[in-house]
């Protein structure tokens, strides 16, 4: 990608009068792909992490530096933004801002907080900016929670921070609301066994890290053990015949493949539409576009690049797309073909057909 410069003055012009996708600086993208500034940090945040969308808005957690298990009593933002990234609104959750979701069935935008101890829940209605907090009782594994993934009707958290090595402990967990409170249930034990995707061997598990996840296009979660340089994908979780692979990451450097550790990954689900990525090293958002998307393609910041790239599923190799990066995190596709369409939303089923708005969150109107 050619490298474009402009200068401060007209930089700082053409954010304050909120047009979108400006110039990416310092930044490369390989062709054809075009990199450019969804939106910078505003001013007093930093660290943008997390990215959630609900049709035509984005929500960006920013951790502002507050320890990720909320002892130092801080708040931190989730700012809201519209398409063209200009800034809508600003919420406060109390703790370090992590995952970020929007639940399909109800709307609301989900947001987890202290990934490593005393995680908290708090559930936002974007259209009438209410929020409930909700708390988690002691935890198997020893740590916090870092992301969520709604699947169908059930709903599953990632078990981040485990306190011992090995970890026997959950490594992802279902969860249900009952009243104030979050009720988990292990899932996947961080020793599981699994087969490893490139050799076909069976190898059991010692997540250390568990971190983001995500669904791919059969359904399955798929797990980042961020330290651990691997995804977990799991198939019909929480069930008799739940299965587990294992897919080590590497990139090919000039004396050979090399494991990285990646943060968040997302799966193409269009031809239409475009990557967003939060680096929390540049305090910027990114947009990556190209005229067509291969549906199916996964995408993940590899923070231990430090780059932005495709994850060749069969060998785990990740083939760098953007790179001059400081700490990519924070990554979701947001699907054009989409945006208007409700049924998107609202055609949310569990497996005996039953509609799954509510989700425990009646309170709160829907969008």
């Amino acid at each position: 990608m050619k490298v474009s410069s402009i200068p401060a003055v007209a930089m700082a012009t053409l954010i304050s009068s909120g047009i979108p996708f400006l110039p990416a600086l310092g930044q490369t993208a390989a062709s054809p792909y075009q990199l450019s500034v969804f939106a910078a940090a505003p001013a007093g945040l930093s660290a943008p992490d997390s990215i959630a969308v609900l049709r035509d808005h984005v929500f960006v957690g920013y951790g502002d530096g507050n320890k990720p298990d909320g002892s130092d009593g801080k708040k931190t933002q989730i700012v809201e933004y519209a398409m063209d990234g200009t800034v809508v609104y600003t919420y406060t959750v109390p703790g370090h801002s992590d995952g970020l979701k929007v639940d399909p069935s109800t709307h609301l935008l989900w947001a987890l907080q202290n990934e490593d101890a005393n995680a908290n829940l708090v559930i936002i209605n974007s259209k009438t900016h209410e929020q409930k907090l909700y708390t988690f009782g002691a935890t198997l594994h020893g740590g916090g929670y870092d992301d969520i993934v709604f699947s169908g009707c059930k709903v599953f958290i990632s078990a981040s921070n485990p306190a011992n090595n090995p970890n026997s402990g959950p490594a992802i967990v279902s969860a249900r609301l009952e009243g104030n409170f979050v009720d988990v249930k292990p899932v996947l034990a961080g020793n599981a066994g699994a087969i490893d995707i490139p050799t076909d061997a069976a190898v059991k598990l010692n997540l250390q890290d568990p971190d983001s996840m995500t669904l791919d296009p059969e359904g399955n979660l798929v797990l980042d053990s961020q330290a651990d340089q691997e995804l977990i994908i799991v198939g019909n979780p929480g069930r008799p015949d739940q299965s587990v692979l294992h897919l080590p990451l590497t990139y090919q450097t000039a004396s050979g493949l090399k494991p990285v550790e990646v943060d968040d990954t997302a799966f193409v689900t269009s031809t239409e539409g475009f990557v967003l990525f939060a680096d929390k090293g540049l305090n910027q958002v990114f947009a990556l576009k190209k005229k067509a998307f291969a549906p199916g393609t996964a995408y993940t910041a590899a923070d231990g690049g430090p780059f932005v790239g495709t994850i060749d599923l069969t060998t785990g190799i990740i083939s760098p797309v953007v790179t001059g990066l400081k700490a990519p995190g924070g990554l979701a596709f947001v699907d054009t073909s989409k945006r208007d369409a409700d049924a998107q939303h609202d055609a949310v089923l569990g497996e005996d057909g039953e509609s799954c708005h509510g989700r425990g969150s009646g309170w709160l109107s829907r969008r």
